[in-house]
């Protein structure tokens, strides 16, 4: 299962979170602390405290880069047609 560290607060988090959603990608959201020095598990996770950071199924780590991200889900995963139906829906919100 993709392991995504994220706070909901962030707005990179939540781009992350959408383009998932977008996907139709399971994942689990692993919640951390808004002090980077407290963000033990993101760190021995990932070997960083940036967030958002994506754990994929294979041991593949991405953090920080949200578009680099972004671009590495894309590529993995094929959109699905109501893809473009989440983004107006988001946009309208």
């Amino acid at each position: 299962m993709i392991q995504l560290f994220q706070a909901e607060w962030c707005p990179y988090s939540a781009a992350v979170r959408q383009r998932l959603t977008e996907l139709g990608v399971d994942y689990v959201a692993r919640q951390v602390a808004p002090d980077p020095h407290d963000r033990d598990a993101l760190r021995e996770a990932t070997g960083d405290d940036y967030i958002p950071a994506l754990v994929f199924d294979d041991g593949t780590v991405l953090s920080g880069d949200t578009l680099e991200i972004l671009a590495a889900l894309d590529e993995r995963f094929p959109p699905h047609d109501w893809e473009e139906g989440h983004r107006r829906q988001a946009q309208a919100h």
